[in-house]
């Protein structure tokens, strides 16, 4: 914005709460009101940490896919340990997000959000010297354990720092980070594997991300703690406090806050309330409902979305058959994933597009409506995949990559972002780092129960069936999600879970 000094007041007057001041709208002396809240340094730091803990958990997670196939051969996997392997992480993140996550409303957004980088990447070094098979596969669960803390965290930090009208925006622009970590965890596969042609190079597939983790941890040294949840526990002065470093700009507006007295008030009964809103308050009448619509589509889609994320390599290379069947060489086995890899980073660039158009649509047309759009496309997308196992030859490869584009880019658009959005938004603060975890938690159910089973049956049941299920898992999300479906879009986080 213009940094002109004519700036006198802000466009809400007396006391407010602290969403009214994060939302509030600079008045020129003309009585001109600003077109939007402009953001400051601190909420920008914010949300740029936010999107690195996105970033890490695509990276780690879909280069796992690229550096599995060398895994098994140096540590000698059976099938069994090839999907224990690769649910490990995805096993951690389910316990990370319930157990970490749901102490984000206990100790603090801020102290969770820097201990789960702590963890990651403590574990980031060690699996670089894996020395066997369950040496690697406890690193992946302890890295899977601090992505799991950085599912409602990061969430939080970034929806409780912000402005209501633009919030969706900004969660959805930093979880699309999730999407770039992906695209350059298969790419520095890809270029290690090219360059560095040893059965050890998956590596220094892992170790690229130890150096920039570090720079994480000390930025998010320096973020303010969230004032939303100081209130909820009835540390108001507090509260006031971090809100104005929050917003400390440049002409300085507000230059004091003072929250109104009903403010307070709430905010002492919240605590006292928050003392007893243990687990079984997601499960009550009032917030049954919530759970269900963040909890069970995002369980769906998360079938869908890593079985196709990690196995992507694995589905071209058995539909294509541009591979040796049976690879002895190590020269062998990384021809192969390099063929692999290269197919799925093309696939993965949908990703990134779709998560654009969600950034733009979802302040506009709302959470729900993009859910269920996405969720019928993406069952579109599978079963365009799914078909192509009619064809054969020049017929079948692009049937099956504009499937899986169509089902990459309609994820995003839809379930894979919109899931993650409405879980950090339908709760009320005392007890929304427990329900964002639950439903973190309960989504990544369907993401192990896929990574562990999928290697097993590729061999025992044909790819076209398993697609034709995944679809259909697609359709049941968008039913649930039509059936229990709350609108957030625009909705200031102190009204949620109000009578």
């Amino acid at each position: 914005m213009d940094q002109r000094s004519d700036v006198v007041r802000s466009s809400v007057a007396g006391p407010k709460s602290i969403q009214q001041y994060i939302d509030e709208r600079p008045v020129w002396a003309d009585g001109t009101e600003t077109p939007t809240t402009p953001l400051t340094r601190m909420q920008w730091r914010i949300w740029r940490l936010a999107a690195a803990g996105k970033f890490f958990e695509g990276m780690v997670v879909f280069m796992t896919g690229v550096a599995l196939p060398l895994v098994s051969k140096e540590f000698g996997l059976a099938a069994w340990e090839h999907g224990l392997v690769a649910a490990a992480s995805l096993f951690g993140i389910l316990v990370g997000a319930t157990t970490l996550g749901g102490l984000a409303d206990h100790f603090g957004r801020k102290s969770m959000f820097i201990t789960e980088m702590v963890i990651f990447t403590i574990f980031l070094i060690l699996i670089c010297f894996s020395p066997n098979f369950i040496w690697f596969t406890l690193c992946l669960l302890g890295l899977g354990i601090a992505l799991g803390c950085d599912y409602p965290t990061a969430h939080m930090v970034v929806s409780e720092s912000n402005p209501s009208q633009t919030r969706g925006r900004l969660v959805l622009s930093a979880f699309g980070f999730q999407a770039v970590g992906a695209l350059t965890g298969t790419a520095v596969g890809y270029l290690i594997l090219a360059n560095a042609q040893s059965l050890g190079s998956w590596r220094w597939m892992y170790a690229t991300a130890i150096v920039p983790a570090v720079l994480v941890i000390i930025g998010r040294l320096y973020i303010t703690e969230s004032p939303h949840w100081l209130i909820s526990r009835g540390r108001i002065k507090e509260a006031e406090r971090e809100a104005l470093k929050l917003l400390a700009r440049e002409p300085p507006y507000p230059k004091e806050i003072k929250l109104s007295g009903a403010e307070a008030t709430s905010g002492n009964a919240i605590e006292a309330d928050t003392a007893q809103a243990g687990w079984t308050a997601l499960f009550d009448r009032k917030n049954r409902g919530a759970t269900i619509l963040a909890s069970v589509p995002w369980f769906f889609q998360d079938l869908s979305t890593y079985a196709i994320g990690i196995f992507t390599p694995t589905i071209l290379a058995a539909s294509i058959g541009h591979q040796k069947e049976h690879p002895t060489a190590i020269a062998d086995i990384i021809q192969n994933n390099l063929l692999a890899a290269k197919g799925a980073a093309f696939i993965d660039v949908l990703l990134i597009i779709g998560i654009l158009f969600a950034i733009w649509l979802t302040d506009r047309l709302g959470r729900i409506s993009l859910q269920i759009f996405g969720f019928v496309g993406c069952a579109a997308g599978l079963l365009i995949a799914a078909m192509s196992a009619n064809f054969t030859g020049a017929e079948q490869i692009p049937l099956i990559f504009s499937g899986f584009m169509l089902f990459n880019f309609m994820n995003n658009i839809g379930p894979n972002a919109q899931t993650y959005l409405i879980a950090g938004e339908v709760f009320p603060t005392r007890i929304r780092g427990k329900g964002a975890g639950f439903a973190a938690s309960f989504a990544k159910i369907g993401a192990v129960l896929t990574a562990f089973l999928f290697p097993i049956l590729l061999a025992d049941v044909s790819i076209q069936m398993l697609l034709y299920a995944l679809g259909g898992a697609s359709l049941l999300g968008a039913l649930v999600t039509w059936i229990w479906r709350v609108e957030t879009a625009g909705t200031n986080l102190e009204h949620v879970g109000r009578d």
